[in-house]
């Protein structure tokens, strides 16, 4: 993986507030190109609100968040960016859009509005499209597929932008075990390819089976951040069993 070294994510003395409510506390972490982050804890744990941080749709008040070596307060790459929301929120799916629609339509920030597809960017839809294994169902509307097949597309809609840092938030809530199973593989796939992934999910075994390195809340909002290879299965369930605390100063 030739840029395995170049820093992606780096979050320092990261605090965060919803009005009287303490959320994240302390947060530190640093992810390098070809890294694979799974974050983990109970709901409300600050797990979403961690990946908005990270986007720029919530302030925060205390510490730093930098993407590629820049403070996204100063500048936010966004044509390095990908983002995948749950099922649910990503997409209204009653729209009457087709998939090649919904996926080429993220090309706007890149291209501008009124600007026409090329050649290239004709061929880059359908190279993302045979990546998630959607071949042959572009013409198709979006809301008369699966919501496994949806949540490919919206999966080809990040990937269309070339990004190198894709942000996915529970990316496999609401499709059934099969294509949980399939979406799985093609995310561990895309990371093997050399995509950094910071990923949210409600099935922490199988998150915590894909990823390299882990955030881990506990319901106070402090996260520790571990290597995957030095945790082990006793250490997730007694901190989802409120038995485990860390000590912050």
């Amino acid at each position: 993986m030739a840029a395995k070294y170049e820093e992606v994510l780096k979050i320092e003395k990261l605090y965060f507030d919803y009005s009287d409510t303490s959320v994240l506390k302390d947060v530190n972490l640093t992810l390098y190109q070809g890294d694979f982050l799974g974050i983990i804890g109970s709901n409300g744990a600050g797990k979403s609100t961690l990946i908005k941080l990270i986007l720029g749709k919530l302030p925060y008040y205390k510490g730093s968040i930098s993407l590629f070596g820049t403070d996204i307060k100063k500048s936010f790459p966004r044509d390095k960016i990908g983002y995948v929301a749950q099922k649910a929120n990503s997409f209204n799916t009653s729209f009457p859009a087709t998939v090649k629609e919904v996926v080429m339509a993220n090309l706007y920030s890149k291209k501008g509005l009124f600007k026409r597809y090329n050649k290239q960017d004709e061929e880059r839809f359908y190279e993302v499209i045979r990546r998630v294994g959607m071949e042959g169902c572009e013409n198709r509307l979006i809301g008369r597929l699966s919501g496994g097949q949806q949540q490919r597309v919206f999966i080809a809609r990040a990937l269309i932008s070339e990004p190198k840092l894709l942000l996915m938030d529970e990316p496999t809530v609401g499709v059934d075990m099969q294509s949980v199973t399939e979406i799985m593989n093609l995310i561990s796939e895309l990371n093997r390819q050399g995509i950094t992934i910071v990923m949210t999910n409600h099935d922490t075994p199988a998150l915590v089976e894909v990823s390299s390195k882990l955030l881990i809340f506990c319901s106070h909002g402090n996260g520790e951040f571990v290597d995957r290879a030095n945790l082990t299965m006793e250490q997730i369930n007694q901190i989802y069993a409120g038995k485990r605390r860390h000590n912050h100063e």
